[in-house]
């Protein structure tokens, strides 16, 4: 089971904490690279290769694998875009890979 949340017009404090842990965004301050949505995903890794893939394919948002404690059994991804494309994105992921209806509200 896939752990899904969805945060519109993220702080600029939850951005710092997101690229911190990002590899290409890492160097970047939040004010070089404002994005309306960010979404975030969690489980196991074959099913976030998955929905990285599944997100891109859909939308056009941009797809960073957020680094923790546990990268061999757990991992997180994060969906940089517009509120509605990141929405489009975790739909579509929650349908597709998680088989369940995800309720959001854009």
């Amino acid at each position: 089971m896939l752990r899904i949340q969805f945060i519109k017009r993220p702080t600029k404090g939850t951005l710092k904490m997101l690229f911190r842990r990002s590899g290409t965004l890492r160097k970047q301050e939040p004010e070089e690279s404002y994005f309306e949505a960010v979404g975030l995903i969690q489980g196991p890794l074959a099913d976030m290769i998955a929905a990285g893939d599944l997100a891109e394919k859909t939308s056009g948002v941009i797809v960073e694998e957020i680094q923790g404690i546990c990268p061999q059994h757990f991992t997180m991804i994060a969906l940089f875009g517009d509120t509605s494309s990141v929405a489009v994105a975790l739909i579509t992921i929650s349908e597709k890979i998680d088989k369940r209806q995800l309720d959001i509200e854009y």
